[in-house]
């Protein structure tokens, strides 16, 4: 089933991580595994922020363990020593659990080879790496998830969310949503749907070397759009270009350093409903979420099969 939510505040600075995570609690019905956020705030002047985690939090009664902190200590030792080898100048650094990790980082070279290089480390990946956008999820509510990572004081004009009920892949950080557009900065996609030629079109991509971390159809989205942005294509056109190229049931939000987007696929099977201002848009799987934002009376609409938008800050 799961839930999706973004907004947008077109000419303000607000409490963003308060306000999607408001969002995000009222769908909790809908996908109560974990709970994700894509964050656009304020940035760190010309430096990337990377939110990295060298573990995995799994749901209780799981097949999987947690490993203990002597493991997470000695993979998080490679990754510095890793960003010392790349030229990389570690401004600051920020545990937030045994396993997750926030750096500001200065780099001015290919960030492909950058993430594949900080990758290489076991059970090491990079959940974001952008100026502004700080991505984040784990396992539990988006209560649980933003109290555990102080998502509430992040200040910014956008975001969006995920709430996941795990259906095709496992109960785990790396399934959950978002999805980072690698290799580039400040990209991010979160997706209710099901894609039925997902493995055909991971193929595809892979051979032309994009990077794939879960086993999760979603994540095929935001690589499909790094690539057609790698290739010059612009966020728009490549999302049109995703309604006859992907296939399956599919609503989608994909977030930019200045822009939010939304595209339906023509069957409109997956539910959104859109509310728009002059100062603000809201979508959500359903309107409980905007009415936490706008309890008074308001217009919203469902958009149409096939329909793409995307808003600017």
């Amino acid at each position: 089933m799961c839930g999706i939510a973004g907004l947008i505040h077109k000419n303000k600075t607000v409490n963003i991580g308060k306000e999607l995570e408001d969002m995000l609690q009222a769908l909790k019905h809908r996908g109560p595994d974990s709970t994700g956020f894509a964050l656009y705030g304020e940035g760190e002047n010309n430096s990337y922020i990377m939110r990295f985690k060298v573990g995995e939090n799994v749901k209780e009664g799981s097949s999987a363990s947690n490993e203990g902190d002597e493991v997470y200590d000695a993979r998080k030792a490679q990754v510095d020593k890793y960003l010392g080898e790349l030229g990389a100048e570690v401004v600051s650094e920020d545990q937030i659990t045994p396993y997750s990790f926030k750096y500001i980082i200065n780099y001015d070279k290919d960030l492909m080879e950058f993430s594949k290089k900080i990758e290489s480390v076991e059970m090491t990946e990079i959940l974001s790496i952008g100026k502004s956008l700080e991505l984040v999820k784990d396992i539990g509510d988006a209560g649980v998830v933003s109290k555990q990572y102080g998502l509430d004081k992040i200040r910014g004009t956008h975001a969006i969310g995920h709430t996941r009920m795990a259906t095709e892949s496992g109960v785990d950080i790396r399934s959950a949503h978002p999805f980072w557009g690698y290799p580039f900065s400040d990209v991010s996609v979160v997706h209710n749907g099901q894609l039925t030629n997902y493995w055909n079109n991971r193929r595809a991509l892979e051979n032309k070397g994009m990077r794939f971390m879960s086993q999760c159809d979603s994540e095929l989205i935001a690589v499909y759009l790094a690539e057609k942005m790698r290739k010059g294509v612009s966020l728009e056109d490549g999302m049109r270009d995703s309604l006859s190229e992907l296939d399956g049931v599919f609503t989608y939000l994909v977030a930019t350093k200045d822009s939010l987007g939304m595209a339906k696929d023509t069957m409109a099977a997956k539910p959104m409903v859109l509310y728009e201002s002059d100062d603000l848009v809201a979508l959500g799987s359903e309107e409980i979420a905007i009415r936490t934002l706008l309890p008074q009376e308001i217009d919203t609409h469902d958009p149409y099969d096939g329909e793409v938008k995307v808003w600017q800050i």
